[in-house]
């Protein structure tokens, strides 16, 4: 197949790019800067510009653009460019799809477990309803924007959880210190992550260039986690004490909302339609995930 990717550079861009490149797919690569290979093509998404050479004749399009949802605090101007990170991208990608003769038959555009808000132990199916707050609007406005995609154009929209990485991730900052052994878990570690390993996103959108599916997708691993129990696994495979929580009140306290609609919010997500579909984990427990993330599995 002939791929293009918009947001290439970033994790999980990095990981399927290189996955399905190794498959033997041609992927191309959208840049902001001037393209210095012969498969990368110039955008400016902000201004819905796109070099339009650069879908013609693709079979599909990956869309994983959108700014860091935790690398700054949310002032109103960062949750303003949060929302146009991903909005700007995904209707400059569905606008050039118009534009185009044939256009490609199908459209990954991520989306992200914020869909769901915070819900408690309630196990999330894709069928579950928006939740409330600031990613939950940003999310579904998101997958709204990918669903202007040209009539036959198949749209997916994988509602990502926590990326469980070596390095980076969602756990970026907490790993370090949880190899110090001076980690612990979030509030009171009760509220569910919905957590996959990198391996396991790349292998879930390969799998869904392909798969008689549409709409909205969880992409996580079967087995269920709260916090306690994931900080738990990570220390234990890095043979390293978790002990050092840190309360709710001061993650409020220090990150405000970011605390309470990352850290703290709960889901319970069930990744019902890969499930359904046959897709094979590699690391489906999370005691394998843990292994692979301390590098001995």
């Amino acid at each position: 197949m002939r791929i293009i990717v918009a947001g290439a550079s970033g994790l999980i861009g990095t990981a399927l790019t290189s996955s399905l490149r190794s498959a033997g797919h041609d992927v191309g690569t959208l840049v902001r800067r001037p393209p210095t290979a012969p498969d990368e093509f110039q955008w400016d998404p902000a201004a819905g510009q796109i070099d339009d050479t650069a879908l013609k004749g693709a079979d599909a399009v990956i869309n994983l653009s959108g700014a860091g949802i935790g690398d700054r605090p949310w002032t109103r101007r960062r949750i303003s460019e949060l929302r146009s990170s991903r909005l700007g991208p995904t209707r400059t990608l569905t606008t050039a799809m118009a534009r185009l003769e044939t256009p490609p038959s199908v459209f990954l555009s991520q989306s992200a477990s914020g869909y769901y808000g915070t819900a408690g132990p309630a196990v999330l199916r894709e069928d579950a309803p928006a939740g409330s707050g600031v990613l939950a609007r940003i999310c579904a406005d998101w997958e709204a924007a990918a669903h202007e995609a040209p009539a036959g154009v198949r749209v997916v929209t994988p509602r990502t959880g926590v990326v469980l990485s070596r390095s980076g991730g969602a756990l970026g900052r907490l790993m370090p210190l949880l190899r110090l052994g001076v980690g612990g878990p979030l509030g009171n570690g009760r509220q569910y992550w919905p957590w996959v390993t990198l391996p396991d996103v790349a292998n879930a959108f390969a799998f869904l260039l392909a798969a008689p599916v549409s709409g909205p997708v969880n992409v996580c691993a079967s087995e269920s986690a709260d916090v306690n129990a994931l900080i738990g696994a990570l220390a234990g495979a890095l043979h390293r004490p978790a002990m050092l929580r840190v309360p709710a009140p001061v993650l409020r306290l220090v990150m405000g909302g970011l605390a309470e609609e990352l850290l703290l919010a709960s889901q319970r997500m069930e990744p019902a339609v890969l499930s359904a579909a046959g897709f094979e984990w590699q690391h489906p427990s999370l005691a394998q995930a843990a292994a692979w993330v301390a590098d001995r599995g």
